[in-house]
Parts: C-alpha cells; structure tokens; sequence
C-alpha cells in the first residue's frame, strides 16, 4: 500500500510516531490484518510490527482479536480522535496538577536557590540572550512584565500593538493594579481604536506616527528590542535580544520621557 508521505504527517497529528502511523493507516484499509500482512503492506520491518501494534492497541487506536493467529482490528477514526481528545486532555490535566503541587514544594525552593546562586555568579555582561519565534518573544515579555514593580515602557507598531493587547493585555492590568507605572508608545489610527480604549483603563498610551521601532523596558533595567519589521517578517522568524543593562534601559527611559 502506497500512503503520500504528507497524509501520513497529518495522520501524526493523532500523536503517532512514523511507524505507528503506517500500520494504522495500513490496518485501516484491511479492516481486520495480522501483524505479519500489516508489515508487509505497511513496509514496516517485522521485528518491529508486534510492538506497534501493542503501541497502538494501549493508544486505544485497535483492538487485538481472540484467536490464532492473532488479528488485529481497525476501529472507526471518529472513535480513535474521541479518545485521543480524552487521553490528551487527562494527561494534560495531570500534569498541572503536578505542577500546581510543586508550587511552594522544597524542591521548588532549592531550584529557586540553586538559580540564585548561579545567577550571583554570573558576570552581568552575560546577561543576555536572544529569542526567537515570536509565541517565545511574547512568552519572554510576560515574564518581564509580571516580575515589573516600578515601571514598564513598551513601545510597538499599530499591528504589534493589537497582538500585544492579546498575548499581554491581562498581565499588564494585574500589574498596573499594583502600582506600576505603564506607559505604552505606537503609530495609531482606527484600526487600534478599540485596544487602545482597552489600554487607556490602566496605562498611559502615546500616538508616535512614523515610528516602527520594537521593544520593552522594566524597571529602567531589562530592555527587549526586536530586530526586524514585523510587517515583513513571519511570526516564525521574529526575533529579539534580551538584555540585563540598567544604564542603557534607564537612559532610554529617561529619553522616553523627556
């Protein structure tokens, strides 16, 4: 059985490795198949094929038969997404929960002290780093924003305005509600009307037509500055620098302000 290497990477959306991919789709179009004839449809090594299966058959994708030789059975794929839905949703509940009980735990405390250590350790010419995607520049930001207790200065374009407001919007609020200052700097026009109404409840937003520049400052001491034109660059190849630098964050914040 001849499968297009594109359908079978759909297919792995299911959570399948190559292999488990190949037998699935090989059993599906039999119906009922040993693992021997799966193989050899598949093109899938032997040694390999009773491991799979079993694979497969705890995934809840098949169903081994009573009898020999032993059959496999293929069930509907409406089934198979219903339960992978429901495995992938238990065992992403699982780990929450595991992670909720690490807040607080001893463990949590000794890798918070074995950070601090290694942090006082570190010449602050190596505090810096580069991000790329932009889902992990948006990630890096949060955390900067969150752990802000003085000030915050982000300036943006029109459209990284309105993705902000999404991917930030909540955390800026929680912060601004514990007194830190948020000032907020972008080209607007119509477009961001409504954001911008959003943003005004809990910061101080600034019209600067002609400006496309990217970046954030916290506490005049951490500075994120992205290093190309969002408008041409795919959200994939966005990428900022990162740096720990209170005399270059603090003179551009004082620039800022004047």
């Amino acid at each position: 059985m001849i499968v297009q290497e594109a359908f079978l990477k759909k297919v792995r959306d299911f959570g399948l490795n190559s292999y488990e991919a190949k037998i699935w789709t090989a059993l599906l179009s039999r119906g009922v198949s040993t693992a021997g004839e799966l193989s050899d449809i598949a093109g899938v090594p032997r040694s390999r094929s009773y491991d799979i299966l079993e694979s497969l058959e705890k995934k809840g994708f098949i169903i081994m038969k009573i009898g020999k030789p032993i059959k496999y059975l293929a069930l509907p794929p409406e089934e198979v997404v219903e339960r992978v839905k429901k495995r992938i949703s238990l065992q992403s509940q699982e780990r929450t929960n595991v992670l909720d009980q690490l807040r607080g735990s001893d463990i949590l405390k000794e890798l918070n002290r074995l950070h601090t250590q290694g942090i006082d350790l570190v010449n602050p010419l190596e505090l810096t780093g580069i991000i790329k995607g932009r889902t992990q520049i948006y990630n890096h930001l949060n955390t900067m924003i969150k752990n802000a207790t003085k000030s915050v200065v982000l300036m943006t374009t029109e459209d990284g305005l309105i993705r902000k407001h999404k991917h930030l919007g909540r955390t800026l609020k929680k912060i601004s509600e514990k007194g830190v200052n948020i000032k907020v700097l972008a080209p607007l026009t119509n477009k961001s009307k409504e954001v911008v109404k959003e943003l005004k409840k809990f910061a101080d937003v600034k019209n600067v037509k002609g400006h496309n520049g990217r970046f954030c400052i916290v506490d005049n001491k951490e500075l994120a500055f992205m290093l190309l034109d969002d408008s041409k660059t795919h959200p994939s190849y966005d990428t900022a620098v990162w740096v720990n630098t209170p005399i270059f964050a603090s003179t551009i914040g004082k620039m800022l302000n004047q």
